[in-house]
């Protein structure tokens, strides 16, 4: 668990990440850009079902399955914001109140929101928890949105749980989950099967637990300790073995790619950042919510996957 020390200065960390981004994009939710722009197909029953996301990530593609019969609120949707620490508003505990459909990480990642469902619960209200959709225990690493199989495991959860909302719409679901996974989804897809083609068995190192579950759905090889990774990802201080583990991995070249959490960037992440890229090896970020402000869930990856891809090319020469 985070100290109240560490908390804050991981948000600090999460802040400064997303500056950039704040000055790129009006700070709008990722969801409701992605909502306006897949408001495709006609109504048939006028019925709207109201949707409340702990984190943007998750709500992007809520709002873009639903179309124009969901309304999609994202409570963490802001660059700077850090879903870990997140403390709930009166607002958004009004928002949970009134909804019909809840999604949330779960897994540890985002405690505040199970609190905020169990302070409002809501007659007939369907609550979506990612970790127990696709098997993932407490303790386990919560980063599910950075593994492409259980973003389609979402997918098809939401458009079934959309279905049984609103029975007289089921066929515009249905349109919709073909439409985004043939064609919206189809870069995103394509670069995770590119990559893997190419460059499976690459071995890398990472910053932090974010980086795991994409580095397996690429089948990339992590080298870097797994207790270092959940370190970072906590906000707790790494053992002198595991950084001198990583030291001789980054001095010996043990590592092709070093990926970061750029919203994340301690001390020691940027000490390992600095040796990488001396020792000539490629440095590739992501981060651990959409940015720039505004950004579609697809975007935010393709952007990313294109960034790491440029990596193991300059690295491998493949």
């Amino acid at each position: 668990m985070r100290t109240a020390g560490t908390s804050i200065s991981r948000s600090a960390r999460m802040a400064a990440g997303g500056v950039t981004a704040i000055a790129a994009l009006a700070a709008v939710s990722g969801c409701s850009t992605a909502s306006s722009a897949a408001n495709a197909g006609s109504a048939k029953s006028g019925k709207t079902i109201k949707v409340v996301a702990a984190e943007n990530f998750w709500g992007s593609i809520a709002a873009q399955l639903g179309g124009d019969h969901v309304q999609v609120k994202s409570i963490i949707d802001n660059p700077s914001a850090d879903p870990h620490d997140y403390e709930p508003t009166a607002a958004d505990g009004r928002a949970v109140a009134t909804a019909q459909y809840t999604i949330v990480n779960g897994i540890g990642y985002d405690a505040w929101a199970d609190k905020l469902l169990s302070a409002n619960p809501g007659g007939g209200r369907t609550d979506l928890k990612i970790g127990d959709l696709v098997g993932i225990k407490p303790g386990g690493n919560p980063h599910r949105w950075y593994s492409p199989d259980n973003v389609h495991q979402v997918i098809e959860r939401l458009t079934a749980d959309y279905k049984k909302k609103d029975p007289a719409d089921a066929a515009y679901f249905d349109t919709r989950k073909k439409d985004f996974e043939t064609k919206t989804l189809a870069p995103y897809t394509k670069l995770i099967a590119d990559i893997k083609a190419k460059y499976a068995g690459t071995p890398i190192g990472a910053s932090e637990s974010i980086v795991s579950p994409l580095a397996e759905g690429l089948g990339l090889k992590m080298r870097t300790p797994e207790s270092f990774l959940d370190a970072i990802s906590e906000g707790t201080d790494p053992t002198a073995k595991d950084k001198q583990t990583i030291d001789q991995q980054i001095s010996g070249k043990q590592i092709k790619v070093y990926i970061y959490n750029s919203q994340n960037a301690t001390p020691d992440v940027q000490a390992q950042v600095k040796a990488a890229k001396a020792k000539g090896i490629p440095v590739a970020t992501v981060t651990e919510t959409l940015t720039p402000a505004g950004a579609s869930f697809q975007a935010w990856q393709v952007r990313q996957l294109q960034d790491i891809e440029k990596a193991l090319k300059q690295a491998t020469g493949k």
